[in-house]
């Protein structure tokens, strides 16, 4: 990369009283980033002004500035104060982001009125929570929201811009916090993050066929357009972007070989959702179906212009509430489906029920002749293109996606090691226990990554990836993670679908002054919560347990029973009704065009 374009890989930030100075310590001789702590305001000096016994300045190493973000009363400057590195893609290192911090340029909130001063500490609430995102990485040198495909297709001009300017859009996670630093021309100071798998570690492994050393990474990319948490984040947007958007890259590298694969996943692309009412598992609601079609038109225009090629798998059952959602989905699919786009329902849970994972050999077979059609990426040790891949398989369901996705990478891997001449041509995966081993656990631990960044725990059956099979610890760990679920979904994930909401500009901060001030929680909703609506219930039904064993004694225990019975159906109802009473969630405004 050119070097008036080459991101600062040190830093040191000096926390004046009045200011904030981000000096590079890489070796390089550019000039300092100064910011305003009066008003945010932000220009480029020669040096660090000299300390004083008046500005005494706080100092400490940081390792990037992913943004700025205004609020009420004031900007935050956002910075990387822990990372590690994790592993690389294509030859280049990858960093862990450990530790975000929102700095406050807040002199102004000084002069604000006493609502404003309110509300912005319910907005600095969600930054403490935003400080908490997990599965935030960067690299200094190569742009990692790009497929190896699409940055090898990179023409050399484009290859010498910043790399926020060759970012895809839909995968970087700042790009709104980015905006005022790019206004100002910072591009060595601008640190493109992305959302990949949260992990201690960056998903790869090697291994040895033979004398062949292979070495495979699988790497996702979640597209922040439609970013949230499992019940606040369904369906689709008017514009076509679908929730839980995920773009899954398996690599394989062997003797100067380079070979990519490219799947995708999504949420089922019309406007649906699921109201957090308490219930285990809330009802599907179908939200303007006479747009339907429409907007999942638009959503597969977009995939085909990024992809090529597109083939829906509907993973969906036919009965119930996800039958209603798939009976929609196949009527919006019937005005799009064509030459470049085929749409394929397997219903997982009647095939395979839960245990027979193995009858995904029917899917299969079924899209057998798209994937040999469509094929993957291949390039040799002088860079030139021997192969590409020429379209994707979209997939879709409610609980089972990456059995299905792991089946897919599986039989297109050893197509790859076919082509390079690591396999013969009868060879398998299975063939090398070691290797089959290691992939497994390579896709399990990337199902729970995703599975964790989504709805908060690991995946469900994810004993199935790992081991082949269904285990006794399996089962009793799907029962916690479920729980947990409920948990999360109803009390936790409101809040943080605020926070994503606010830091990815979903929603813009009003700044007027003359703002109507938001109405306060008072009387039942200001002390009502979850484990204190938990302990009324569970104290009503033991005292109407207790009067039931009574009622041979006294008719009076029958009265008490149906009395203690009441109290607890009614509290269930009160929350029932009124779950988002619990979930504390500050008001945001003004949603983002």
């Amino acid at each position: 990369m050119e070097g008036r374009h080459k991101l600062h890989s040190g830093l040191r930030l000096w926390e004046f009283p009045d200011q904030y100075v981000i000096e590079p310590t890489d070796g390089s001789s550019a000039s300092c980033l100064d910011i305003s702590r009066l008003d945010g305001s932000m220009k480029l000096i020669d040096q660090v002004a000299e300390c004083n016994s008046l500005r005494v300045p706080k100092i400490r190493s940081i390792f990037g500035v992913v943004g700025m973000l205004k609020l009420l009363a004031g900007s935050y400057l956002v910075v990387v104060t822990e990372s590690e590195s994790v592993g690389s893609f294509l030859g280049h290192p990858i960093f862990k982001i450990n530790s975000l911090k929102f700095l406050p340029c807040d002199h102004s909130l000084e002069n604000s009125h006493e609502e404003q001063k309110k509300m912005e500490t319910d907005f600095s609430r969600l930054l403490s929570v935003a400080e908490r995102t997990t599965g935030l990485y960067f690299s200094y040198e190569i742009n990692l929201t790009l497929t190896a495909q699409r940055l090898h297709d990179l023409g050399d001009e484009s290859k010498l811009l910043p790399l926020w300017r060759q970012a895809e859009p839909r995968f970087l996670w700042n790009n709104y916090m980015l905006e005022v630093l790019i206004e100002n021309k910072l591009d060595q100071f601008l640190l493109p993050t992305i959302f990949l798998n949260p992990a201690s570690r960056f998903h790869s492994f090697q291994t040895a066929i033979g004398r062949d050393i292979v070495d495979i990474t699988l790497i996702a990319r979640r597209c922040s357009r439609r970013n949230g948490t499992r019940m606040w984040r369904r369906g689709a947007d008017p514009d076509g972007y679908v929730a839980n958007f995920v773009e899954t890259e398996q690599i394989v590298r062997m003797n100067g070989y380079t070979s990519s694969f490219v799947q995708v996943r999504g949420s089922m692309p019309f406007m649906w959702e699921q109201i957090v009412d308490l219930t285990y598992k809330p009802k599907f609601e179908i939200v303007q179906p006479e747009e339907a079609a429409r907007i999942a038109e638009r959503h597969f225009l977009g995939v085909r212009k990024k992809y090529g090629s597109v083939l829906a798998v509907d993973l969906v059952n036919k009965h119930g509430g996800e039958g209603r959602l798939s009976e929609r989905f196949a009527g919006a699919m019937q005005h799009i489906t064509g030459d470049d786009v085929r749409y394929l329902h397997f219903d997982f849970h009647h095939i395979c029920g839960h245990i027979h994972f193995e009858r995904l050999a029917i899917l299969y077979e079924q899209m057998e002749d798209f994937l040999e059609k469509n094929g993957y990426f291949l390039f040799n040790e002088k860079g030139e293109k021997m192969k590409e891949q020429l379209g994707i398989v979209r997939t879709n369901c409610i609980d089972c996606l990456d059995r299905t996705n792991s089946m897919i990478g599986r039989n297109m891997l050893e197509f790859q090691l076919k082509r390079i001449g690591v396999f013969g041509a009868e060879e398998a995966i299975s063939s090398h226990k070691n290797f089959d081993e290691c992939y497994k656990i390579l896709w399990a631990n990337h199902g729970d990554d995703i599975s964790i960044q989504y709805s908060g725990t690991p995946a469900l059956k994810g004993d199935f990836v790992r081991y082949g099979q269904r285990t006794v610890q399996g089962v009793l760990q799907d029962g916690w993670n479920a729980l947990a679920r409920y948990y999360l979904n109803n009390f936790a994930d409101g809040t943080k679908q605020d926070a994503i909401d606010l830091v990815q500009g979903h929603y813009i901060v009003a700044v007027s002054r003359d703002m109507a001030p938001v109405p306060r929680k008072g009387g039942l909703e200001a002390v009502a919560n979850f484990p204190v609506a938990l302990m009324v219930i569970l104290i009503s039904f033991w005292f109407a347990t207790m009067s039931v064993k009574q009622v041979g004694s006294s008719y009076k225990h029958l009265f008490f029973s149906f009395v203690w019975a009441g109290i607890s159906v009614a509290v269930a109802a009160l929350v029932r009704a009124n779950g988002r009473i619990f979930c504390s969630r500050p008001c945001l405004h003004k949603p983002r065009s």
